[in-house]
């Protein structure tokens, strides 16, 4: 089925958790480039790149666990993202099919906490970056939250097309920028051993490549809400392939300056590494490293808005299962300013709090541990058992077809978290094998394939071939509803 009209499109986007008809289908596949390589080319993931260093690991070690981390991670966020314009669906909303109507709340708790979460550090490390070049207390620092809140607020009001455009404006000047940069840092006189590979650590390494996994493989939650207006004809291979490529690039950029910077600076390291940013930025010219941390600021700024945008359709979507909403304008800017609020009200809270290394790296094994589970049973419905034939008019009926509780993914999910508590290592809680292991973490490697395996060993009764006749029954149906709303709305 195609069209050749080209609808209006308002500058607000109109849509959050429904369907995107064919006819309103449109940009470019490689859009997802910039789109996601801006993303991760920002502070929060620079202090991704300092965690194996500040462990006790060398520098060149930490190199390697980066690298892997991000090959490793983002290959799932990747196929994830290669949904969307297949499905036409908000990424979250997806689980319905594997986890039930209702029961799908259970992963969109951990995603809002997720987002909220992201929210409150990304707003910090913007704030504390415009401080450091404008001057200022604490005082400063909230003010800055609150600026710099009220504009990922409203950039995410605007929606879609807007923070796809922000993406690709801000790539430019980063490769500009931050190319600047990365030469002085390569210039940088480095500890002894940095890059002796006779000097590795099992501990420090994993750790870094877990929470580098980790970290891509949190952007899994985002993906398909910014590649669900492509149209279906880009194909799985080229939408992987360019999330990947944008994403890897970006992540593999930054952390390695981050893990760079965290060498050089050895015990004087500040921990989120701004004045690292900022003093080396210095090199190049007095005021270059005030350039840099003001463009950081806007990079973060607008992941903040990603977050905002992914997390007003998620509570959307978590609420649609206790009483069934109506996909409004109005609901989901009411749900974008309870996202920005709460994640203001926290992060005012913590603003004089020290320990943001700590707190963020335990956020970051909080990430994986609740979603390799998830990010398991998602694929493995998508690409083994359903091979992307979805009746998405049922995913948003109550007593549809994927029921209000799906048994196989709740268990699949439950079995495969438990099983990975053994193997877990934080500050707070490490279980007897990481223990063992002197605090290696190993919980990756046993959460996906017991999750996985076991979702598809649940789904063998399944009549996947019946849901795709009704799919196709109801194709027709979903498009019209589908350009009804938007006349509505629109």
């Amino acid at each position: 089925m195609t069209t050749t009209a080209e609808p209006r499109r308002s500058a607000v986007e109109v849509r959050s958790i429904d369907y995107v008809p064919l006819a309103e289908r449109h940009g470019k596949l490689w859009h997802l480039g910039p789109l996601w390589f801006m993303s991760n080319a920002q502070i929060a993931t620079l202090a991704v790149g300092v965690l194996g260093v500040g462990a006790g690991g060398n520098l060149i070690w930490s190199l390697v666990a980066i690298l892997l981390g991000v090959v490793v991670g983002t290959f799932f966020m990747a196929a994830h993202c290669s949904q969307g314009p297949q499905l036409g669906l908000p990424q979250m909303i997806q689980s319905r099919p594997q986890f039930g109507y209702v029961g799908a709340i259970l992963v969109w708790l951990f995603a809002y906490l997720q987002y909220a979460g992201f929210n409150v550090f990304n707003t910090l490390l913007a704030s504390e970056s415009v401080t450091t070049v404008t001057g200022g207390g604490i005082g400063q620092v909230r003010f800055w939250l609150i600026v710099g809140t009220a504009l990922a607020a409203a950039a995410a009001i605007f929606g879609y097309d807007l923070i796809h455009r922000m993406e690709q404006a801000l790539t430019y000047g980063f490769l500009l920028l931050f190319g600047i940069l990365t030469i002085i840092v390569l210039t940088l006189h480095y500890p002894a051993g940095s890059f002796s590979l006779s000097n590795f650590d099992l501990t420090p390494f994993l750790l870094q490549f877990s929470v580098v996994a980790g970290y891509q493989i949190s952007w899994a939650i985002y993906v398909s809400d910014y590649s669900r207006y492509l149209p279906p004809e880009v194909t799985i291979r080229k939408t992987f392939l360019w999330t990947y490529g944008g994403s890897a690039l970006g992540a593999v950029w930054i952390m390695f300056i981050g893990s760079a910077l965290a060498a050089w600076a050895g015990l004087s390291f500040s921990g989120t590494g701004i004045a690292e940013l900022h003093d080396v930025g210095n090199e190049f010219f007095n005021g270059f490293g005030g350039i840099i941390l003001l463009y950081a600021a806007a990079g973060l700024l607008s992941v903040t808005a990603l977050n905002m945008y992914g997390g007003s359709l998620t509570l959307i979507s978590a609420l649609d299962s206790f009483k069934k909403v109506r996909p409004t304008l109005a609901v989901r800017l009411s749900m974008i300013a309870f996202t920005a609020a709460l994640s203001l009200v926290v992060a005012l809270a913590v603003a004089n709090n020290d320990s943001f290394q700590a707190n963020f790296s335990n956020f970051l094994l909080l990430v994986l541990y609740f979603f390799i589970p998830w990010t398991a049973v998602n694929l493995v419905d998508f690409f083994i058992v359903r091979k992307g034939h979805y009746a998405i008019a049922e995913i948003f009926k109550p007593d549809g077809i994927y029921g209000r509780w799906g048994w196989r993914g709740i268990i699949s999910y439950l079995v495969g978290f438990v099983a990975m508590t053994p193997f877990f290592s934080t500050e707070h809680y490490s279980g007897w094998v990481a223990n063992a292991a002197h605090g290696a973490d190993y919980s990756l490697f046993v959460g996906l394939p017991v999750s996985g395996l076991l979702y598809w060993w649940l789904c063998r009764s399944v009549d996947t071939e019946a849901e795709a006749r009704l799919a196709e029954e109801q194709a027709d149906i979903l498009e019209r509803e589908a350009m009804a709303h938007e006349r509505t709305e629109g």
